[in-house]
């Protein structure tokens, strides 16, 4: 029988949570100049990019619950980032300018955070990886 250290390397658990470790950390670093986690980061992209977005549009997008994203998005209305708008029976995500003009250096983050983790993989491998990892991802929320 191999050794654990040796069944571990083999295994999705633990090789994908080491993974999510080391990216989040280098997200975390990257998206540090702009004052907000790298999830805070990305669902305010989602509303600059798509004003009035819902919540459960923000959910199935970010892989994340509703509760979850519910927190995330109370977090940037008191920073007064994003302001919701009913329309009808739903509630829409805006950004505000303030969070508009937040979005060079999100998008500087991202794309920083992306030349990070190619560096050290490749860029043919790292977009791989990323395509791979989404896919998976979207097969595990069938």
């Amino acid at each position: 029988m191999a050794c654990v250290s040796e069944l571990l390397h083999g295994c999705l658990y633990f090789t994908a949570n080491a993974l999510a470790r080391a990216v989040t950390r280098q997200a975390e670093e990257e998206f540090m100049v702009t004052g907000l986690s790298p999830s805070h980061a990305f669902l305010l992209m989602l509303a600059i990019e798509r004003p009035g977005i819902t919540h459960k549009e923000l959910a199935s997008a970010l892989h994340l619950a509703p509760s979850t994203v519910t927190r995330f998005v109370d977090s940037l209305a008191r920073s007064g980032l994003v302001e919701r708008k009913s329309e009808g029976r739903s509630v829409g995500l805006y950004p505000t300018a303030e969070g508009t003009a937040l979005e060079p250096r999100l998008a500087d983050a991202w794309k920083r955070l992306h030349e990070r983790y190619c560096s050290v993989l490749g860029r043919e491998a790292g977009d791989e990886l990323a395509q791979q990892n989404g896919n998976a991802a979207r097969a595990f929320d069938g």
